[in-house]
């Protein structure tokens, strides 16, 4: 059975292990070499498990980077103690350019007009002499952000006139770094690199090149370049790759810890005879004379509404039915199979209990979803010990 962490208030609860992050980190610096520099993907409160002390633990194990996505969750790091670079990987929005330089953030430029903008909020700052630092990102593929291949000699033009910025680092980022059936990444690589020699024979340095996210990382050394940018993986949870045997390959290369336990106590018991319905819109009819338990975790503590019926949790060791549709503040389960069930227990949504396991990377396929889509919806009001 689970040992349960005391909770006040409401019974539930989500354990951060940094113990597996910081395992995690070792894993990573070990498989892609000590030379290469990590930036750690805190962005989204550290994809929703805490930024704050899982940025403290990562930069006192000696991380050399951050990334995060605005300026504020940039600044909360700062006001936390992080004193390491903070890389801001989405660019920045009009106005937001002197907040990053006021608190010695790293922008990205994601627009030749970019330069501008920073260029000027870098010029009006006083009595400093060095030139603000920036990172370039260009668009190989992803269509999403960054400058386009045919824009490099206009990004070097504008460049060349800034007198107060400085190019510290050139990246890219992959759109399917997991599918080994498809070609675009190798494309996207291919790109990258021609984008870096045109800028070299230009005159300009692209400094800290880096291109690996958690899925090049794992399986394409050759994109390993400067600097590594872990996210999922980090967190303990490999992506699913394609073909699947790959994962099973990568898994023993990299064995990952997972990171996140969420828990709950059963608040309510209920027998209920067959024929009845369980929960809004009765999607749930009992079959059999059944015991329903209802947890005090719902939609809005990460028990997101796409597991209605679907997928299990974990009681006593045992693997127990969701049931009915998961509402904001509540969720129900079929605990007939498990003798002694009672008022107190521990449900795990996630986590180990006893031999059994239900990860987030389990679930994230069997409702179609990735594991960062789950991770981040572990809600704010929900207690998060870190152990």
């Amino acid at each position: 059975m689970t040992k349960a962490i005391h909770v006040g208030g409401r019974p539930v609860w989500a354990e951060i292990s940094l113990e597996a992050i910081l395992h995690n980190l070792r894993v990573i610096r070990r498989h892609v070499g000590g030379k290469r520099m990590i930036l750690a993907v805190v962005k989204s409160n550290a994809y929703g498990l805490g930024a704050v002390p899982i940025s403290r633990a990562l930069q006192k194990a000696g991380t050399e980077w951050f990334g995060v996505t605005c300026a504020n969750e940039g600044i909360e790091l700062r006001d936390a103690g992080i004193r390491k670079r903070i890389l801001v990987l989405t660019g920045f929005w009009p106005g937001e350019e002197k907040r990053l330089i006021e608190n010695n953030l790293t922008p990205t430029v994601t627009r030749v007009d970019d330069l501008r903008t920073l260029e000027r909020a870098a010029k009006s700052r006083r009595g400093k002499s060095a030139r603000v630092p920036f990172h370039l990102k260009i668009n190989t593929g992803m269509n999403r952000l960054g400058i386009l291949p045919a824009e490099i000699e206009s990004f070097a033009a504008a460049l060349a006139g800034c007198r107060h910025i400085q190019l510290e680092g050139t990246f890219t980022h992959f759109a399917s770094a997991e599918d080994f059936k498809a070609k675009q990444t190798d494309d996207q690589e291919k790109l990258f690199r021609e984008c870096l020699d045109r800028l070299r024979a230009l005159g300009i340095s692209p400094g800290i090149v880096h291109m690996a996210n958690s899925g090049a990382i794992c399986a394409r050394p050759s994109t390993w370049a400067d600097m590594v940018r872990p996210g999922a993986i980090l967190y303990g949870y490999h992506q699913s790759f394609d073909p699947p045997e790959k994962k099973r390959e990568i898994m023993g290369i990299m064995p990952l810890r997972p990171s996140l336990s969420l828990r709950a106590r059963i608040i309510s018991l209920r027998d209920i005879p067959a024929g009845q319905g369980v929960g809004y819109g009765a999607r749930f009819i009992t079959a059999r004379p059944s015991k329903i338990a209802v947890i005090n975790a719902g939609y809005a503590d990460g028990v997101v509404r796409q597991r209605t019926n679907r997928g299990c949790a974990l009681l006593r060791g045992r693997r127990v039915p969701l049931v009915g549709t998961i509402s904001m503040d509540l969720t129900m389960l079929d605990v007939t199979d498990v003798p002694g069930a009672e008022l107190g227990d521990v449900i795990s949504i996630y986590g180990k209990d006893g031999n059994a396991a239900i990860e987030v990377s389990d679930v994230a396929p069997e409702i179609g979803t990735v594991t960062s889509d789950l991770l981040c919806a572990l809600g704010r009001r929900v207690p998060k010990y870190y152990l």
